[in-house]
This record gives structure tokens, C-alpha cells and sequence, in this order.
């Protein structure tokens, strides 16, 4: 451009997402899990803590998952692997078995499973673009060919 040699990158992170190449969210997917990963140390650290504590920490700490919404075409493995994750941080921070229900130890304690907490980013970010008073945005929205309107509708069921 001008002269000027442009450099092609195949992933970069543009606002805390992780782009690539070919469209993929397996990379931004494990990036989410690196990032738990070291929010697991909540375990260790506040080990002594009330189980009222831990669930607020875990709440605050461990379910964020940052742009899932904008997640749409990954590998079962990679979401696999960041849903077996978050389950085993919760079970670590109870204290509960290894192979206890993860459904069922959510339900227990009142506190989202990961489906739960995908489902919820995605209706949030749905609603947020059709009420949005920018053009472009609800374009987005509206558009019924869009790979996002496609995995928010399958999700959403």
C-alpha cells in the first residue's frame, strides 16, 4: 500500500477476539480456556472460604466467557474441551467427586452450567442488535442468511 509492504497475518486479536484466517473460532475458544485455566487458582487460594464464597467467585471469575456469542464455527472438540474445563473448576472449588453430575451439581447450587451461560450471551447479544437504533447493526441482526442469525436461532431452541 503506498509502497509499503503489507504484512499478512493468519490470527490476530482485535478487542480480546481471537480472528483467523479461515473464519474459525477454535482458536478464540481455546484462548477462553488458557484464560480459565488460570482463574482456576481461585481453588487453591481461597480453599478455606465459605461454599457461599466460592460460588460468588466462581460466578465472578469463571463465567464470563468473553465474545461466545460471537462464536459460530469451531470443532465440537474445542468447545468440548473448555465445557469439561469449567465443570472441573466448579467440582475443584466444592470440593465435589470427579465423575459427580455436572448437571446436576449446577442445579444444586443455583448456579448456571456452561450451556446455560452461552444460550444467555447469545440472546443478550441478539436482543441488544435488534433494538439497537444503528442501521448497520440491526442489518446484522435481520439478515436471515447470516451464519450468526443460523447458530443463535440453533442455540436459542
Amino acid at each position: 500500500m503506498y509502497g509499503a509492504e503489507l504484512v499478512r497475518v493468519h490470527k490476530f486479536t482485535y478487542l480480546g477476539h481471537v480472528v483467523t484466517a479461515d473464519m474459525k473460532d477454535n482458536c478464540d475458544i481455546d484462548r477462553e480456556r488458557r484464560a480459565l485455566a488460570v482463574r482456576s487458582m481461585l481453588a487453591r487460594r481461597f480453599a478455606r472460604c465459605t461454599k457461599d464464597v466460592k460460588i460468588t467467585l466462581f460466578k465472578s471469575f469463571c463465567q464470563s466467557f468473553y465474545t461466545c456469542s460471537l462464536w459460530v464455527d469451531y470443532t465440537q472438540k474445542s468447545i468440548n474441551a473448555l465445557r469439561v474445563q469449567y465443570n472441573n473448576i466448579f467440582r475443584i472449588m466444592l470440593g465435589l467427586p470427579r465423575y459427580c453430575s455436572a448437571s446436576g451439581m449446577f442445579v444444586e447450587n443455583r448456579v448456571d452450567g456452561f450451556s446455560a451461560i452461552i444460550r444467555k450471551r447469545i440472546a443478550s447479544v441478539k436482543n441488544r442488535l435488534e433494538r439497537s437504533p444503528n442501521i448497520i447493526l440491526k442489518v446484522i441482526a435481520d439478515r436471515q442468511d447470516s451464519a450468526f442469525k443460523a447458530h443463535w436461532m440453533s442455540a436459542l431452541v
